[in-house]
């Protein structure tokens, strides 16, 4: 693929969004320890699912807009109102099941971040605060792990391929592919 700059990508990253390359360039698989930003990648892989990220991502603005700026815990108190309009709104993916699981999901997010002192301290404990290297995957033993931990607490939207994606993009995993410019990357040592 033919590169503007001259930089070569993953092959997921579209070149003919600016977006979508800023992302993969700046933020996919960066090492994310503030709850708020855990707390909206949640969510927006969530509303992933069955779609594709370049679609969530070229609604990432609506989504902080209508989602208080991913404040879990005006999340977690939205009520049937609350949804209704957000169902109503065409700027964002307007799952009903979708906005019900991101109330929910906020809801256990606090519980997380009460136990643990904060949701970055849980989701790092899985690999010891460390990056891990995986490429071509899709689910892992990992994410195995951590979905069900999330789903036995009550969340949704939250499956192992979502999950996976997840901790792709928060940078507990580092999967920039072989021949992008970003890789080796921060985990050359592993």
């Amino acid at each position: 693929m033919e590169w503007k700059d001259g930089r070569p990508r993953c092959r997921w990253a579209n070149p003919e969004n600016p977006r979508y390359l800023h992302y993969h360039d700046c933020e996919w698989g960066v090492p994310v320890h503030d709850d708020r930003t855990l707390f909206e990648m949640l969510i927006l892989e969530g509303f992933q699912a069955g779609l594709s990220w370049e679609c969530v991502l070229n609604k990432r603005e609506a989504f902080r807009r209508a989602f208080d700026g991913f404040d879990w815990e005006k999340v977690a108190a939205y009520d049937e109102e609350k949804c209704a309009a957000l169902a109503a709104d065409s700027a964002i993916i307007r799952n009903r099941r979708k906005i019900a699981a991101a109330v929910q999901n906020a809801r256990v997010f606090g519980e997380i971040r009460r136990e643990w002192g904060s949701f970055d301290a849980w989701l790092w404990h899985w690999t010891k605060g460390e990056t891990l290297r995986e490429q071509g995957l899709c689910t892992s033993p990992l994410s195995d792990a951590v979905s069900a931990d999330l789903r036995r607490r009550g969340m949704k939207f939250v499956g192992s391929t979502i999950i996976y994606s997840y901790l792709q993009a928060v940078g507990v995993l580092w999967s920039h592919e072989p021949g992008c410019f970003l890789e080796p990357g921060p985990c050359q040592n592993l």
